[in-house]
């Protein structure tokens, strides 16, 4: 099934991205940084989202992790 009809896979989905984004823009800025409008606009939120709510972040990774483990 796609991930875009299950909404645990979406989730899932959306937080790899979440963390992605805000590990390359800690490694490399530039490359998230340049692209603060448009479709690749998304990346640049994804990072800011990932730095601002990192707690929250991490969180939701913890509960994804042990859902899938104890499925």
């Amino acid at each position: 099934m796609s991930a875009l009809f299950n909404f645990e896979s979406l989730l899932l989905v959306m937080l790899l991205m979440i963390c992605t984004c805000t590990y390359v823009r800690a490694v490399a800025p530039r490359l998230i940084d340049s692209n603060k409008e448009g479709f690749l606009g998304i990346l640049f939120m994804s990072a800011r989202i990932g730095e601002r709510l990192s707690p929250y972040v991490a969180l939701a990774c913890v509960a994804m992790a042990a859902r899938i483990l104890l499925s």
